[in-house]
């Protein structure tokens, strides 16, 4: 499993990101696909996930009402509004197999097992 990783940049502050992440191959439903991100010196966040059979899409706190997923044809997207500067952060796709529950717990310990690139997103003041 591959995936690639575009749509970083830098905007200033209140604007708007929209990344992509392209899977290789088919995705089957029994995968879970999320976004984490991490700043240079700190552990890896986890910021939203869901399963592509199309469940309940999660989010961090700190990104609620701003960030959202979405999917399309073996895609995941996140679409980053109001930005702040705290979004700084290198931004990762990544995957696993799964129920929900379980790629839940796997997200919040930033804990999937397939990992793309790294996008880096700068936000300023």
């Amino acid at each position: 499993l591959q995936m690639v990783v575009s749509g970083g940049g830098s905007v200033q502050a209140g604007g708007s990101l929209r990344l992509s992440c392209v899977v290789s191959i088919y995705v089957p439903n029994r995968y879970c696909l999320g976004w984490f991100r991490q700043v240079a010196g700190k552990e890896r966040e986890a910021v939203a996930f869901a399963t592509w059979a199309g469940g309940d899409a999660h989010y961090a706190d700190s990104v609620k009402g701003r960030f959202t997923l979405s999917q399309g044809e073996e895609a995941l997207y996140l679409q980053m509004n109001s930005l702040k500067v705290e979004d700084t952060a290198m931004y990762y796709c990544a995957a696993d197999i799964g129920v929900e529950s379980y790629c839940y717990r796997k997200w919040t310990n930033s804990a999937f097992i397939y990992w793309g690139q790294g996008t880096q997103v700068n936000v300023s003041s």
